[in-house]
């Protein structure tokens, strides 16, 4: 079974067509066994990038996040345990090539690679781009950030109908408000307000 909510918006599928999916769950049914599958579950985001990358199949390379919005952007935070292997690099791969097979395999799902770190802040900025950011504080106790960037930067920062912001929130599991002093301007993201996957 491959439910409504478990498709990526605007697909259509053929009879016969051959198509990858993600095996969420094995259901017991008074007519048999159920295969539940999903294009719109975020692992299944990080299966595809598994067959690109032999980096991320073998270990060397892992997954640390993932917050999409399926059928629009997937924001992904990978990490190296080697190190001498760049994590962002082997999932992008040469010129783009694994990743752009990723895409296509997605119907043209915006990804953003950005690299974990342990450091909330430099995750915080990690997860904002492609926006810069020009100061961040903190509230580790309440786990929100303020973010301050430039007016040119603002609504790259917020990204469209906020999902640049809401995605990054989500990752990193911080509440972040984006502030341009400059055009007072304020956003708030949570990641309990982020749609659900």
């Amino acid at each position: 079974l491959l439910p409504y909510e478990e498709q990526l918006p605007n697909e259509h599928y053929a009879q016969g067509e051959r198509i990858k999916c993600y095996l969420v769950a094995v259901e017991d049914s008074p007519r048999g066994v159920n295969l539940r599958l999903s294009r719109a579950h975020p692992k299944f985001v990080e299966k595809l990038f598994a067959l690109e990358a032999p980096e991320l199949a073998n270990g060397s390379v892992i997954i640390k996040a993932i917050a999409r919005e399926a059928g629009s952007r997937t924001k992904i935070a990978v990490a190296s345990k080697e190190r001498n292997i760049d994590p962002v690099g082997s999932c992008v791969g040469q010129r783009g090539v694994r990743v752009n097979t990723v895409i296509s395999e997605l119907g043209g799902e915006k990804i953003d690679i950005i690299e974990w770190s342990d450091a909330p802040a430099t995750l915080i900025e990690n997860a904002l781009s492609p926006a810069v950011i020009k100061n961040l504080v903190l509230n580790e106790a309440n786990r929100e950030a303020v973010a301050e960037v430039n007016p040119d930067q603002f609504s790259l920062a917020i990204g469209k109908r906020g999902q640049n912001v809401r995605l990054a929130a989500k990752l990193t599991g911080w509440r972040i408000d984006i502030k341009s002093p400059e055009l007072e301007t304020e956003v708030t993201a949570s990641e309990t307000s982020a749609s659900p996957d």
